[in-house]
């Protein structure tokens, strides 16, 4: 596939890392279908982030059937093959399960998940976007949504860890890990123009993005 434009890209990595912003820009330049997880269509997730114990199944429950319809909605068009852009893997939805479930709503969870997990397409190629605690943080704080306010450091850090740990295993496609902490893919031509020639020159198997922006 070396200089071969991926049909499907989905972009992926922690609360506050850019993913929705650089998908939607990737959309742009490729004039390709843009698919989004919605997170503002969750009504429950305002409660979780308030109130972790009672909000998490809902929020969670939510995300997993709209992530598996989105999924079979593209199922069921994938005979145009139109290129897409992602801001999400459905395989996410389990690391945030394990992450703010208890073991009997974990349970719960797992037994609606069988039943409603398709099979859903494999990735062109995915891109994982890294950075530290405290850049997730201003940006979470940048991007001014009243309900992220009570996120943590804590948090960020173990759902870093949790992402981590997703990807170290992950082979299920072309894998691209991207420092993001300190280069602005959105508002950086020349960082997000390297991001560009990186996809372009090789979106096989894994391959690592580490770049230092003049404007940080």
């Amino acid at each position: 596939m070396d200089g071969e434009r991926p049909d499907y890209i989905v972009v992926e990595g922690p609360i506050g890392v850019g993913k929705t912003s650089l998908a939607t820009r990737l959309a742009e330049s490729f004039e390709s279908d843009l698919l989004l997880e919605g997170a503002d269509e969750n009504p429950f997730l305002e409660r979780f982030y308030q109130d972790p114990r009672s909000g998490a199944l809902p929020a969670q429950l939510f995300f997993l059937l709209q992530r598996a319809r989105q999924m079979q909605d593209m199922r069921q068009a994938d005979m145009f093959r139109p290129v897409r852009v992602a801001d999400f893997l459905i395989e996410k939805d389990r690391l945030f399960a394990e992450l703010v479930l208890d073991a009997e709503e974990l349970r719960l969870y797992e037994q609606v998940y069988e039943h409603v997990t398709i099979d859903a397409p494999v990735p062109d190629l995915v891109i994982y976007l890294q950075a530290p605690e405290d850049v997730l943080l201003k940006r979470i704080a940048k991007r001014g949504i009243r309900y992220e306010r009570k996120i943590e450091a804590a948090y960020l850090r173990r759902l870093s860890e949790a992402y981590m740990r997703m990807f170290h295993y992950y082979e299920a496609a072309p894998l691209l890990i991207v420092n993001a902490g300190q280069i602005d893919l959105v508002n950086n031509d020349e960082d997000y123009a390297a991001l560009l020639e990186q996809i372009h020159a090789n979106n096989t198997g894994r391959q690592y993005f580490n770049p230092v922006s003049a404007v940080i």
